[in-house]
């Protein structure tokens, strides 16, 4: 199985932030849009970063309070892991695994086209695993 699947059942919409953008303002789409992380870019199609929460907290312990005045490029990840519509989901769940994060932007060629979340990669896992249960309880009542 293959991101492509995700992002035809998701769809390809990619919540993003330029770099100049305060981090307070970070937080408030964070909520705003129910995401972990916002991909970086000053034009909506080429990767420049990414910021999660994670950053954001990491900040907070560097810059203390003052951390929500600074500007998104003074935290975000600036070497981002992506992935195509053709990796597969089960080699994307090995290097989130590998490279402790929670979200990998998908990209053709370097235009952005689409976000996976680990959040994705479990609801595809359930509703495998409840396709297969439903398969299982079915050719056991025939």
């Amino acid at each position: 199985m293959t991101v492509k699947r995700i992002l035809n059942e998701k769809g390809s919409e990619v919540p993003t932030v330029m770099p100049e953008v305060q981090v307070i303002d970070v937080i408030a789409a964070l909520e705003a849009d129910d995401v972990g992380a916002l991909v970086v870019s000053n034009d909506g199609v080429h990767i420049d970063g990414i910021i999660s929460e994670r950053d954001v907290v990491r900040g907070l312990q560097s810059f203390g309070p003052d951390v929500l005045k600074h500007a998104v490029r003074d935290l975000m990840t600036t070497e981002v892991i992506t992935c195509t519509v053709h990796d597969h989901v089960a080699g994307i769940m090995a290097l989130m695994d590998d490279r402790q994060i929670r979200h990998v932007p998908v990209v053709d060629g370097k235009k952005l086209i689409g976000i996976v979340s680990i959040r994705d990669i479990i609801k595809l896992r359930l509703d495998e695993v409840q396709t297969e249960a439903d398969a299982m309880r079915q050719y056991i009542a025939s």
